[in-house]
């Protein structure tokens, strides 16, 4: 992680020195940089959001922005711009009128940024995303994911808690958490975690619990399980595998390397689950909710659906590489998510076979897009095996 030489919002563009542009009343002066206050009499709820460049944080920003809320997204320097999944939401923020997502430099491992941001902006909620979020590689950066993922939420949580008015919390939780517990695993199944990222969440969880009940802060746990989508980082399984399918449909490729085959997932819809984080906060207590859809497939069963869908065989083309075994495996995984469906009335939309299909879909178009560059010889099509 980089720090940062600035504190200011964060231009798509060009990074401004000065900051954004000051809106009425008066604005905060913030490292050099102008922050607005909110508008006294402004009904619009204003979010703060980390982790808004990755897969849950543009799906949350899209729902968000249509339910009229003021979104701003905490992100990390980086030499290459890393906010693609949110092209489509970007204004210009010198257009004040329609600018209703602002992008900040911050980081969870720099406690004072959060607080500058979370005091400069006195969001009414905060939705912290943010993480080290692959399992396998938290095994090669235990320490680093310890400190994103765990202890970031510490840091995030006292900034809320000292913030100079009640602010609603979203924590992050994930069903690895359940880890070698057997399903199906609900609210009240103990944690037994089986990777560093896994023990990171488990602890980020319990110090939102704690400064629920330490402090009075309205902080919810939603212990997502597996959620998919056409933004997908492309080194995870079901993204990884519909990517090297759209190629291999293409003559672009002509082998996929994966790892245990047998592990069971309860995979749902991202912009699904997006929805029950919001719908938590809105509740008049706080408390933790299993997101899940119930269901629950092997990896095999997702290359059946997968390739079945563009009529191949997935064994002509899938090779077991032992290097994709993790150190401590976490068989099976199928959510209890009976509190979440009673208490929010939230209940999934996609169903497996069709969260197969959109993404199989999505990155069939990417590799015609991708063959054309090939043919006209742009990109090496021998960069895949």
């Amino acid at each position: 992680m980089s720090s940062y030489g600035s504190n200011t919002g964060v231009d798509k563009k060009e990074e401004n020195g000065n900051g954004e542009a000051p809106q009425p009343p008066s604005p905060t002066q913030i490292g050099g940089g102008v922050v607005p206050r909110p508008v006294p009499g402004d009904q619009r709820k204003v979010a703060l959001v980390t982790g808004i460049t990755g897969q849950d944080g543009s799906y949350l920003t899209e729902f968000l922005l249509g339910k009229g809320y003021e979104v701003h997204g905490l992100i990390r320097r980086s030499s290459n711009f890393n906010t693609a999944r949110l092209e489509h939401l970007y204004v210009d923020p010198h257009n004040a009128a329609k600018a209703r997502m602002k992008l900040h430099y911050a980081d969870l491992s720099d406690a004072s940024s959060l607080r500058r941001w979370v005091d400069a902006l006195l969001p009414d909620e905060v939705y912290n995303l943010a993480a080290q979020s692959h399992v396998a590689v938290s095994f090669e950066i235990p320490d680093y994911t310890a400190d994103v993922v765990g202890t970031g939420a510490l840091r995030l949580l006292e900034a809320v808690r000292c913030a100079p008015k009640p602010i609603r919390y979203y924590q992050a939780g994930s069903s690895e958490m359940f880890g070698s517990t057997p399903p199906p695993q609900s609210e009240s199944s103990p944690f037994h975690p089986r990777s560093p990222y896994a023990a990171a969440k488990v602890a980020a969880h319990w110090y939102t619990v704690n400064y629920r009940e330490a402090y009075g802060l309205f902080a919810c746990n939603g212990i997502l399980f597996n959620h998919e989508s056409p933004r997908r980082g492309e080194n995870f399984v079901t993204r990884k595998i519909t990517r090297a399918l759209g190629r291999i449909r293409l003559g672009l490729q002509t082998k996929v390397y994966l790892g245990n085959l047998s592990a069971a997932r309860d995979w749902g819809f991202a912009g699904d689950y997006v929805e029950a984080m919001w719908m938590m906060l809105q509740q008049d207590e706080p408390g933790d909710y299993v997101v899940a859809t119930e269901e629950s497939h092997t990896v095999e069963e997702f290359l059946q659906a997968a390739f079945g869908h563009v009529g191949l065989d997935w064994k002509d083309h899938v090779v077991i590489d032992p290097k994709y075994f993790r150190p401590a495996e976490v068989d099976s995984l199928k959510g209890d998510s009976t509190k979440a469906r009673k208490a929010l009335g939230w209940k999934p939309k996609v169903g497996f076979q069709d969260l197969v299909k959109m993404m199989v879909d999505h990155d069939l178009e990417i590799a015609k897009r991708e063959k054309v560059l090939v043919d006209a010889g742009y990109i090496d099509a021998q960069q895949q095996p």
